[in-house]
């Protein structure tokens, strides 16, 4: 069987394939398609890697990720996320949508800890189309009025949305530590 990696770098091999409810045919794939399905997936998998400018355009272009801060006993705490990317930074904010409470987890998570990670992904019925970008930085909470500015200008302008909804919370700044992306 061909060698495969999965999306955590772990190396697989076929056999997996063949057991896994995301291929036609589960439970009564042949060995013959296991090894088709197996080639395939490789081939795929190493020549398709994204570089760093193409992950970048990615999250630049997404419309949503999903933010993971860690609570004060080291647990993760994840939520979706708009965002915008400016130069190197990547910012988010808490905006006027309704949530259950104004003291939200993620900016006492971020005042606590610093290390985030933001994790944008597209999903595809042709899994030859799926793809995902997790940027690990670290966060902090904008105190600039002149950088709180340029961040929600980008806000608005990325989301015709926010013309409508106010941003009267903090606005987070993401400075990115590492890119790593898959496939």
């Amino acid at each position: 069987m061909t060698d495969l990696v999965d999306l955590d770098g772990n190396q697989i091999n076929g056999a997996y394939l063949t057991s896994h409810p995301g291929f036609p045919g589960f439970g009564s794939i042949n060995a013959a398609q296991s090894e088709a399905v197996s080639r395939r997936t490789a081939e795929w998998s190493q020549n398709a890697r994204m570089e760093l400018e193409e992950a970048r355009q990615r999250v630049s272009e997404a419309s949503v990720g999903r933010l993971a801060t860690l609570t004060a006993d080291g647990r993760p705490h994840l939520v979706p996320c708009c965002f915008a990317v400016v130069g190197t930074t990547i910012y988010t904010a808490v905006d006027a949508k309704p949530k259950s409470t104004t003291a939200l987890r993620r900016v006492d998570n971020i005042r606590a800890d610093a290390r985030v990670s933001l994790l944008v992904d597209h999903y595809d019925e042709d899994w030859t189309g799926l793809w995902w970008v997790r940027v690990d930085g670290r966060a902090r909470l904008v105190d600039s009025a002149s950088e709180q500015e340029r961040a929600v200008g980008a806000l608005v302008g990325k989301y015709p949305q926010y013309r409508y909804v106010a941003i009267p919370g903090p606005v987070v700044a993401i400075e990115p530590e590492s890119w790593k992306a898959w496939p």
